[in-house]
């Protein structure tokens, strides 16, 4: 038998906006919330592919960055104290015949008794796409970073960027005014980038402040006790050059997988799951679904319908929780929320 290491009212596999979302709706609903993500920080796509990107089409928000909407909806979610357990997926559901709450466990080895369970994980458990370097998980953490948690970590350093994307040249701009030096690893001149932003990393790099390490891609790194000290280079006839290197920062995307959610005997829609818009529950009493993993005739992949989904199913996922209470709705401005 399994004992729980926690229990909570609801746990929300994915910390993405949706996700985030869900812990205040759920707040509101007077439910505490246990939080699990794949990734090393909270945010999703969001925080991890287009941090400084601006996002147009949040409400009140004529425009805001991929970060501050996380940063945002992680403060309205704080009052709630919600406990997030990162670096991990869940790996596997079971339900007590008798209460009906549900056991969650972690790749971690965590254990979470819950009355509820809401699915806000995009299109699945995302993590990095690793470069196929040697000694890199001796890196990793200490040197070696697939996200930015903080620009200011990597103040006074030499940072080596390698990836092409958006991603790649986002940060690029954003570490060239704290960083030592930033270099730009890529196997080809063109970058897959926003042209306003190719076109100031290319300002960069003819004041020096940026240098394009191109066309070259990664080949090994050296270094001792996890820190970096160089990363190797090759253009495509083989020839090396070595980079005295501080921190290496990958960034070739996320690989998104649905992993064990497959396997948990709930009615899939493609790649997605089928739920009743109405409540946003999936056929397996107990577990909803929101955001871009949920999935009904006429679904808009939008964070703002995801948000409506989240709210949704915080106020079913109540009634299943506890189904004796006679619920009264009132409005934020008249309810209000903890202070925190």
């Amino acid at each position: 038998m399994t004992y729980p290491q926690h229990s909570t009212d609801v746990v929300v596999i994915g910390a993405g906006p949706v996700g985030l979302f869900s812990v205040f709706e759920c707040g509101m609903a007077k439910l505490s919330c246990h939080v699990v993500d794949a990734l090393e920080a909270i945010g999703g796509q969001c925080a991890a592919l287009y941090p400084e990107k601006p996002i147009y089409d949040i409400p009140a928000h004529p425009a805001i960055s991929g970060q501050d909407l996380i940063d945002r909806l992680a403060e309205q979610a704080a009052p709630f104290q919600p406990v997030y357990h990162q670096n991990q997926r869940v790996e596997a559901l079971s339900r007590d015949d008798v209460t009906g709450r549900w056991l969650v466990t972690t790749s971690a080895g965590v254990t979470i008794d819950a009355g509820a369970v809401i699915i806000a994980a995009g299109s699945g458990a995302f993590g990095p796409n690793r470069p196929p370097l040697k000694r890199l998980s001796e890196f990793e953490g200490r040197s070696v970073f697939y996200m930015v948690r903080r620009r200011d970590d990597f103040r006074g350093k030499r940072v080596v960027i390698a990836g092409g994307g958006d991603s790649a040249v986002d940060w690029a701009l954003s570490l060239a005014d704290v960083a030592d030096k930033v270099f730009v690893v890529h196997r080809r001149a063109k970058f897959r980038a926003a042209p306003d932003s190719e076109a100031k990393l290319a300002m960069l790099s003819a004041e020096g402040v940026v240098e394009l390490v191109v066309p070259y891609q990664l080949k090994a790194i050296e270094g001792v006790d996890g820190q970096l000290s160089t990363v190797t280079v090759a253009d495509l006839q083989g020839n090396t050059r070595d980079i005295a290197a501080d921190v290496l920062l990958p960034f070739f995307g996320l690989a998104a997988n649905l992993g064990p959610i497959s396997d948990w005997g709930l009615d899939m829609d493609g790649a997605a799951i089928a739920i009743d818009p109405a409540t946003a529950a999936t056929s397996v009493p107990g577990i909803f679904a929101v955001g871009d993993i949920a999935m009904y005739p006429g679904k808009l992949k939008l964070i703002l319908i995801g948000f409506a989904e989240a709210a949704a199913a915080a106020h079913a996922a109540r009634a299943v929780i506890r189904p004796e209470e006679v619920v009264h709705f009132a409005y934020s401005t008249t309810q209000g929320v903890p202070i925190s």
